[in-house]
Formats: C-alpha cells, sequence, structure tokens
C-alpha cells in the first residue's frame, strides 16, 4: 500500500490508500491511514469515508499520542472501532516476558484504551492530548487486575472479539473466537461459555473440568488465567521450538499435524529459523483471516453505519421561515432518508462525499476502452494537463454513480433554500471515469453502487479540497471535517530562478489541491507561504513542489513561527485588576490630530481559561455573530431567525464561557471563597457590555463598551457603542440595550449623530491593535479593553472653509480616531509590562536507560520544561513527556537521534500557547540585580528580546541593537616598509 517513494524510504505511511477486498461473501473497502502526527489530516479523511476502523497499538511501547487523537477521531465522526494489538513477538523475542507478564502488559492496555474511550462517551473528555497524558491514566495495581470484572460499556472487549492480538511481521494473529472455536470440543464447553472466559480472571480447574473465578481456586493454587494457559503458553512454546537451539522440534511437528497445515518441505528445511517459524504462524493464525472476520462479525454494515451516523454526516436542520418551498425541504428530505437507509436502487437520489483530491500521474491511469478519447481533461488556461491527473477519492452514500453521469458539487457553504445567493456554491459537472482503488492501481469501472469507495475523474476543476456530489440541487451538504491540529509550521518560498514564478503559482495551485491540509497563502509582503503540519510534512510538500508540480529550483526560508502578546497578569490579583478596570484612575490618553476627540484606553488581562475558549471556538463564534459586529443594536430584529437557529450553540459556548471564568476564580482563590464569587459577580457584569471581538472579529481578546456611569459633564459626548457581542451570547437582552439606548437619546446635543456614525471607527481601530501588537506586529492574546472616546464640539462655525482645510491638513476625522485607538490600545500594552507568548509543542519522549543523559541535554538546549518521567514496566525505555517551544522544534528529531545513536523517538503534536515570564525590557535597578546582571548596559538580551529582535528583523521593522560591539581599531601583524 506505501507505493510512493518518500514513503518506502522513511518506512512511513504518507498518504491515505484504499485496496477493495473479497472475503468470504463480503466486500470490504480497506483504507490504509498515515499514523505520524504530521499526517493526522489523512486520518480525518479516510475517518470520514469509513463505517469502522482498526486501531493499532504497539505492544510494547503501549498507547501513545497518536492513539488518543486517531480513538477522538473516531468518536467524533462515529466510526465503530476494533483494537488491534501488534508486535506480539516483541514480548516473546525482545523483552524476554513469561506468558503472564505478557497478559498482565495486555490486559493494561486494553484498560487504559477503554478509559479512554469512556471519557469521550462521557462527554468529559479534554480538548488537549497532554492533559490526557499527564494524568494518572492506565496506573492499574496488580490487586485490582485480580479483581476485574466484565464491564457491558468498555468498548474493546476481547470477549466480544473486537480485539485482535497480531504479529504483521511473521504474518499471524488471532481473536479469542479462533481459540473458543478450538478448544470448544477438547474442553467439552460450548464455544459461548469459552470465549467469555479466555479473557479476565477465569481459571480452569482439571479436577472438576470447571471454569471457575479466583474464589473458586484453592488457597495455595498456582492456578493461571485461562488466556495464558490456553493462549499464550502454546504460543511462546511454538516461538521457544523454532528460534532457540535447544528447542523441542516435535512441538512444530505437533502443531502442524493437529491443525493440518501445509507447508513446502523447502520452508520446513530451511536453516534460517526465522523463515520457518513464519511458514508455521501464518499457517496456523492467518493474519487476513483474523483481521477480516473482526470486520465482518464487530463493525456494521453501510446501512446499518449509516444511520448511526447521520447526525454526524447530515444534522438534522430545523427551518423557521415559513415561506420556504415545501418541494425543496420534501426533496431535500428524502436525500436526507435515503443516505441513511443507504439506498443503493437506480431511483434513489445518488449523494457521494469527497474527502480529498489527489494527484496521480497520468501515465499510471489504465487506458480506456476503444471509442473513448485519451487524456481530454484541460485546465483553465487550456492547456492540457499531461503529466498530473487529480482524481477524488469519495464514498457513495445513496444511489448508483456512472461513468459519465451530470451531478451537482455542492461546497460546504451551500444552501439549497436561499436560491439565487447560493448558486457560486453549486456547481454542474460530469463525471469522466469510475475507478475501483487497488493500492497503486487502478480498475477502471462503468457504475458503483452506495457503500463503495470510489476514485473519479473530471472533477479536478470544480473542488480544491472536499465537497458534496448530488443528483439534486435540492440537498444540504455534508458537514465539514474536523482535523485534530492545524497547520503550524510557515515557510516563505520563492523560485531561485525569478522567471519561474510562474511556473511556482501553478505549482503551489496544484499543491494546495493535492492535499488535503497544506495551506498556501500569500503574506502582507508580498511572500508565498506555505503551512504545513510539521516537519516531515513540510518535506515531502517542498519534495512534490520541486519535482511533480512546480519543477523547478526553490529556495525556502527558515521557519516563520507564529507568537502573541500580552501584558503580565496573576490570576491571585483578579479582584484587584477588575476594579483598576472599573475605577478610572489607571489609564492611557491620547487625543486626535485635530483635537477635537480624547482617547482614554484601560487594559486588562483575560483570565488564562477564558482566553483558552474563546480561542478553541473561534468557528463557533463565527457562526453565530455572522462576523457582522460592526452592527448596532437597532440591526439586531433583521436576525432573530438566524439567532434562534443557533439557540442550541449559543446555550452550549455560555456555558463553556460561565464554566471557564468559574475554574479560574476557584483555582485562583481556593482559600476565599467570598472572594471568588465576588469577581465571578463582577465578571458577569462585563459579560452584559461585550461590544466586540479581535483581531479578525473572533479573536481571543475583547473590547467592552464604556460605563455610562462615568460621563464627562464637560459639554463632550461619550463614544458608547453597542454591546452587540453580548446580545448574540445572551449575556445581555433587548432590554438592557434599549434603556442605555434610551439614556443616551435623552442627550440633546448635536454631537450625539456623530458620535454615533463614529463608533465603527473606534472598533476599526481595536481590531488593526489587536491584530499587531506594539513588541513585533503579532496578534494580541487574552486582552480586555475599555475605550473611551470623547468627542468634542468644533469651534469652527458651519459657513466658513476652515473645516476642509483641517480636513485636508489632518485627514478624515474616522481615520484620525482609528489611528488614535490603535495607538492608545498599543500605549496602554506596554505601560502594563507587557510579554511574549509562544506556541508550546506537547512532546513524548522514548529512550533507553543508557542515554537518558544525552536526550536531557538536548531538552535542555531546546528550552523544554519535562513534565513526568516513568520507566514502561517490563521494558528498557523510559517515557518522558515535555513542553517544547514550536520556535526550538526545528531539527529536533533529528539532533535528538544524533545524540542517542538513533536509540530516541519523539512525537510533537500542537498543545497551547504560553506567556515567557522574561520581561523584554529587563533592566537592573536594585542592588541585587546588578550584582547578578551588571549595570545596564552590559546585560545580554534576554530568551524574549532576542525572539523579538529575530521577528521585528525579519518583517523589517527597527531593531535597537549594537552594529559595533568593540570599536577599536583593528590591528594587523603584518609590517608595511
Amino acid at each position: 500500500m506505501d507505493y510512493l517513494d518518500e514513503e518506502q524510504r522513511r518506512a512511513i505511511t504518507m498518504k491515505s490508500s484504499s485496496i477493495a477486498l473479497h472475503y468470504k461473501d463480503y466486500d470490504i473497502n480497506l483504507i490504509d491511514s498515515p499514523g505520524h502526527m504530521d499526517f493526522c489530516s489523512e486520518v480525518s479523511t479516510a475517518a470520514r469515508l469509513s463505517d469502522g476502523g482498526l486501531v493499532l497499538v504497539d505492544a510494547v511501547e503501549g498507547v501513545h499520542i497518536q492513539t488518543h487523537a486517531v480513538l477522538r477521531q473516531s468518536w467524533i465522526e462515529k466510526v465503530t472501532p476494533c483494537l488491534v494489538l501488534n508486535k506480539i513477538d516483541r514480548l516473546i523475542c525482545e523483552l524476554k516476558l513469561s506468558p503472564m507478564e505478557a497478559y498482565n502488559r495486555l490486559l493494561r492496555i486494553v484498560l487504559e484504551v477503554n478509559g479512554i474511550m469512556s471519557t469521550y462517551k462521557s462527554e468529559k473528555y479534554l480538548s488537549d492530548v497532554d492533559s490526557i497524558l499527564a494524568g494518572p491514566s492506565g496506573e492499574v495495581t496488580d490487586e485490582n487486575l485480580e479483581s476485574i470484572e466484565d464491564d457491558e460499556e468498555d468498548t474493546f472487549q476481547p470477549q466480544k472479539g473486537n480485539v485482535a492480538f497480531v504479529c504483521a511481521l511473521d504474518g499471524w494473529g488471532f481473536t479469542i473466537t479462533e481459540f473458543a472455536n478450538f478448544y470448544a470440543s477438547k474442553l467439552g464447553a460450548s464455544t459461548f461459555a469459552l470465549q467469555k472466559a479466555l479473557w479476565g480472571p477465569r481459571y480452569f480447574n482439571p479436577k472438576t473440568k470447571m471454569i471457575v473465578g479466583k474464589k473458586g481456586l484453592g488457597g495455595g493454587s498456582k492456578a493461571r488465567p485461562m488466556f495464558v494457559q490456553f493462549v499464550l503458553e502454546p504460543l511462546w512454546q511454538v516461538y521457544h521450538a523454532a528460534l532457540e537451539p535447544d528447542g523441542d522440534k516435535g512441538t512444530l511437528e505437533k502443531v502442524i499435524k493437529s491443525f493440518y497445515l501445509s507447508i513446502p518441505p523447502r520452508e520446513l528445511q530451511n536453516k534460517d529459523p526465522k523463515i520457518l517459524l513464519q511458514a508455521v504462524m501464518s499457517r496456523w493464525l492467518p493474519l487476513s483471516n483474523a483481521v477480516l472476520s473482526m470486520v465482518v462479525k464487530c463493525m456494521p454494515d453501510p446501512i446499518s453505519a449509516q444511520s448511526l451516523r447521520i447526525s454526524r454526516l447530515l444534522p438534522k436542520r430545523e427551518i423557521l421561515d415559513k415561506g420556504v418551498d415545501s418541494n425543496v425541504l420534501a426533496e431535500a428530505d428524502l436525500v436526507r432518508k435515503s443516505v441513511e437507509a443507504c439506498d443503493s436502487s437506480l431511483e434513489a437520489p445518488c449523494i457521494a462525499f469527497v474527502s480529498k483530491m489527489f494527484a496521480v500521474p497520468t501515465k499510471m491511469l489504465p487506458q480506456r476502452a476503444q471509442g473513448e478519447i485519451l487524456n481530454n481533461f484541460t485546465e483553465e488556461n487550456g492547456t492540457s494537463e499531461s503529466e498530473e491527473c487529480f482524481l477524488a477519492f469519495a464514498r457513495i452514500f445513496s444511489g448508483v454513480l456512472r461513468s459519465g453521469q451530470r451531478v451537482f458539487v455542492l461546497s460546504a457553504l451551500y444552501d439549497p433554500l436561499r436560491g439565487e445567493p447560493m448558486l457560486k456554491h453549486v456547481q454542474e459537472a460530469e463525471l469522466q471515469s469510475l475507478y475501483l482503488m487497488m493500492g497503486q492501481g487502478l480498475k477502471p469501472v462503468t457504475c458503483a453502487r452506495a457503500g463503495n469507495i470510489v476514485a473519479i475523474r473530471g472533477l479536478g476543476q470544480h473542488i480544491l479540497k472536499s465537497a458534496t456530489l448530488s443528483s439534486t440541487r435540492n440537498c444540504w451538504p455534508f458537514s465539514s471535517m474536523a482535523f485534530q491540529v492545524s497547520p503550524t509550521l510557515r515557510v516563505a518560498i520563492e523560485p531561485s530562478d525569478p522567471a519561474d514564478m510562474g511556473a511556482l503559482m501553478k505549482g503551489l495551485r496544484l499543491l494546495n489541491r493535492a492535499d488535503p491540509f497544506v495551506e498556501v497563502t500569500v503574506s502582507s509582503r508580498g511572500e508565498h507561504v506555505l503551512a504545513a503540519a510539521g516537519e516531515v510534512h513540510l518535506e515531502r510538500c517542498i519534495k512534490d513542489l520541486k519535482e511533480r508540480f512546480a519543477k523547478v529550483s526553490l529556495e525556502v526560508s527558515p521557519p516563520l513561527v507564529s507568537y502573541k502578546e500580552t501584558i503580565e497578569g496573576d490570576l491571585s490579583n483578579t479582584l484587584d485588576d477588575v476594579k483598576l478596570f472599573s475605577s478610572g484612575s489607571d489609564y492611557v490618553e491620547k487625543m486626535t490630530s485635530n483635537g477635537r476627540c480624547t482617547i482614554c484606553v484601560k487594559v486588562m488581562k483575560l483570565p488564562p481559561t477564558l482566553t483558552k475558549v474563546l480561542h478553541e471556538s473561534s468557528d463557533l463564534l463565527s457562526d453565530i455573530i455572522g462576523g457582522k459586529l460592526g452592527q448596532s443594536a437597532k440591526s439586531l430584529e433583521m436576525h432573530t431567525s438566524s439567532l434562534s437557529e443557533n439557540e442550541g450553540l449559543i446555550e452550549v459556548l455560555r456555558k463553556r464561557i460561565v464554566d471557564a471564568l468559574e475554574s479560574d476564580f476557584s483555582c485562583g482563590h481556593e482559600n476565599d471563597k467570598d472572594q471568588a464569587e465576588n469577581c465571578k459577580g463582577k465578571w458577569l457584569k462585563l459579560l452584559r457590555r461585550i461590544w466586540a471581538l479581535g483581531p479578525r472579529q473572533v479573536g481571543p481578546n475583547i473590547l467592552f463598551t464604556p460605563d455610562y456611569k462615568m460621563e464627562n459633564d464637560g459639554g463632550t459626548i461619550l463614544i458608547h457603542g453597542s454591546p452587540y457581542v453580548s446580545l448574540r451570547l445572551g449575556f445581555a437582552d433587548n432590554s438592557s440595550a434599549s434603556d442605555t439606548a434610551a439614556t443616551s437619546l435623552e442627550l440633546t446635543q448635536p454631537l450625539y449623530g456623530e458620535a454615533e456614525s463614529l463608533e465603527s471607527s473606534l472598533m476599526s481601530g481595536f481590531q488593526l491593535a489587536t491584530a499587531a501588537g506594539p513588541l513585533c506586529d503579532e496578534p494580541m492574546w487574552g486582552l480586555a479593553f475599555v475605550v473611551e472616546a470623547y468627542i468634542s464640539p468644533s469651534t469652527v462655525q458651519a459657513g466658513d472653509s476652515e473645516p476642509n482645510q483641517l480636513s485636508e491638513q489632518y485627514g478624515l476625522f474616522t481615520g484620525q480616531i482609528m489611528t488614535a485607538v490603535k495607538e492608545s490600545c498599543r500605549a496602554a500594552v506596554l505601560q502594563r509590562k507587557p510579554r511574549l507568548v509562544e506556541a508550546m509543542y506537547f512532546c513524548e519522549l522514548n529512550t533507553p536507560t543508557e542515554y537518558l543523559g544525552p536526550m536531557y541535554a538536548v531538552l535542555a538546549r531546546r528550552r523544554a520544561r519535562v513534565l513526568k518521567e516513568e520507566m514502561q514496566e517490563g521494558s528498557p525505555l523510559f517515557t518522558v513527556h515535555a513542553y517544547v517551544p514550536v520556535s526550538e522544534s526545528f531539527g529536533f528529531a533529528d539532533e535528538l537521534r544524533r545524540w542517542t545513536s538513533g536509540a530516541s523517538s519523539a512525537l510533537l503534536v500542537l498543545s497551547h500557547w504560553e506567556a515567557l515570564p522574561e520581561d523584554p525590557f529587563f533592566v537592573p535597578k536594585t542592588e541585587e540585580e546588578r550584582e547578578e546582571f551588571g549595570d545596564g548596559s552590559s546585560v545580554l538580551p534576554n530568551t524574549a528580546r532576542k525572539l523579538i529582535n529575530a521577528v521585528r528583523r525579519r518583517k523589517g521593522l527597527p531593531v535597537e541593537e549594537k552594529v559595533v560591539q568593540h570599536a577599536t581599531k583593528q590591528r594587523t601583524l603584518a609590517r608595511k616598509v
């Protein structure tokens, strides 16, 4: 299945590939997806098209960070998982475990995986993987092992047959069912009873021929669990007989005769014991039979699966508008019912989902039948796409798909009820060819029914990454796919020869279509920026660009790391911050150029959990708020229908925000509950005054409306603003908004209309400020602002021409306010001890004991923070969890392998954002600081200042640094005569 050169060179899977299998009377579509975290997007695209999933876990290394990721993906997509424990042979050959020790290890792994699934089931799972791994999950004592009873709520239960024990290298595997069928006749027990007894604390009493529990055994009995006695011990005996020099060869002959195995004499007489072992084991317990029989037995068929997954694939939509065409609704409902029933009849509407586009060299496409034109696919510019052809990776959910059929391609934003405005989100396309995917090969087919996975040719110019295919316009698009991480590694790309810029842009377009996860953008400086999930993913993208899509020599910049900017803050003094924020003492004041508007800005740091909720809920906030934050409260009536549709989402988000505040205050004020309640009450009042979020109107920064009690009486007007976001989120109601509007209307000054018109300018200034902070023009993070803008009346008469001169001299008044608000917000941040925030990777390392020293040296050089370290029981490996800054992660895996002679491995996944505690503007002031750091002139830049200077230098911003370090004249040793 791994047919790409890069996959074979690295010995990892990089692309999801499908193969159609026929097992007994069943047709099975198997998709092989990558396990590396850099390619987790391929897992997401495969999970959307699948009804079940095989979750692979290493029996030696146990549950890893990828296991959490794939289990969560299966839970999100409502895919039925089965567990496959691989590399059982390493427990015998490498770790030299006894059958009882191996059983305890396998039991722990099954319990740990079930523990992960139970957290998802109860909907209390944590959003970040490192929090799950940092807890004591999976730590089971020996006493608990003996008292474990069957739990019907567990997802993975070997006695149910949904756990397989395999060794893919030697080609063998089994489930409990195979041994239950074998021992049923020998022990005189039913297969069902044996299947339940062959896992867990069940023992076989040879005297009474009965299966008993722990209590049924005698006090001094040394009986082993039945799984050890009847399953593992025979396996251990076969391995010892084949691999050990003094092994009993009679054991192998006994197995061959007992199971009537047909093994060629050439393999039996081979001097290599490994070949003999593989010959016996692969015929005794064939891997394909074990896995495929488990798939058939434990995973649902397409009809059952689609009825379970319909709520995820096509969520039911409540239509509140009564003016909608009933025929459209009836047909959309018919389509949903057809998908739910997996209707494969000819009359059913044809519905398919394309999860990704993938590029195939045209020469690899099979030859077409006679009479068909080969390679008649053209690009938008009219040139023939002779080298790369894009195929759609699709699953048919309803009806029959035929070659040559015309279908509608629906984007994720399509709405069948809105008619004309939605035409840009729907296209009509002809399916040129259908292929059955056979790994690397493609087999042409004329038609395919619901439940099959096919590759479709002819959609390359209609689909960028994913889409819904439908035979009717009156169909809702499938819900968008959920990706585990976002592309964080960014580099700027340019051709070595400027004349090749056209080829590079064409190659970037092709790469953007071929990879479901890559992002291609143009920065504000005109650079072409490529964003990937990690170093391995980036290397493969660059290689594809150079060799397949662009075919030009490229210059790749060092990685562009994103940072955030915030201020210093502590949970312990939250109440003081809120009081200072509410009072009018600590603020920054600026005036517009014409002197008509005075702006006062106060800033406060948001609680960290609230910041995290706002950051993670940006997509949800975008749906609820609609990206129209500049609208006033009057226009809220126009959106009552959309507000009602999102009522459930609003309630969920509002509860998450309140829970975040409660958790922050309970942690910060554990000993003082009254103070925690006081903080919570003040924050709930503040949440009624949310005017906007930023940057891009959905970021983790809040703009509050000014307090109306602090009205200025000096003949000026305060720009009040509107708590628009609070109204949309349900923290404030329309009555309170109308009351504030009524009090404002009582003002008789003629400036009121002008003040209301300037609200959008003030909010635009806030958006600009939060998008580019004062340290290095990076977005702000977790800050709350109150902007009080007081407008004074103009001193010039209406008939004079001086206002025009003032306008020309200082610019438009709206632009002056925008600039003043932006500069005031940036100055307020600088005044409150600014800090740099950097992204952190969660890192999981596995290393032998003798290489712990070099591994810790590498972590120390990378500014890593070790969370916990523990030794894996029964193995010489240590598992270390640490946080590594993203800026320090480039080349981390290579350096780790170099210093540990390839014995250590590291897994990185984006975890969270963390503020650097160092002050970038630190200057020694006290006597102790001068003794430690020297006077101000000799203090070296700290880490935060170095990072800020590097970003400013890359962006072309001024940097305060010494160009000449030692201003002494250079002396030469040469003596000139």
